[in-house]
């Protein structure tokens, strides 16, 4: 009987060991899984940046070649409306000595159409 009674105390410790042991290697895989995760997320992050870094420098070359065009487009507007404004003011001071001479010159004379009673 001693025996058995040993057998099974043998048997319940080598039970208990390997269900320390199952444990022990329950917590090493959700480890794992978790630095697993971790770095999966930090290389998603990695990537991310990296793409976002990328897309960054293409926005700049595109909009520093837009800027350029724009400014570009803008001086060429302003020297126009300058222009504009130049020719404006000569053909200003055209027209009204113009105007002036022909409602200060007053020659009167008869309308054409107009008959004499006689």
């Amino acid at each position: 009987m001693a025996s058995q009674s040993q057998g099974i105390q043998q048997l319940l410790q080598a039970e208990k060991r390997a269900a320390e042991k199952v444990a022990e290697a329950r917590k090493r895989k959700g480890r794992r899984l978790r630095q697993a995760k971790e770095e999966a997320q930090a290389e998603v992050e990695r990537y991310r940046l990296e793409q976002e870094r990328d897309f960054q420098q293409k926005q700049q070359a595109a909009l520093g070649s837009q800027g350029h065009v724009s400014a570009e487009v803008e001086l060429q507007t302003r020297r126009r409306v300058q222009a504009m404004l130049g020719g404006h003011a000569q053909g200003r001071e055209r027209v009204l000595r113009r105007l002036l001479g022909l409602v200060c010159d007053v020659r009167p004379q008869l309308h054409p159409n107009y008959r004499l009673a006689a």
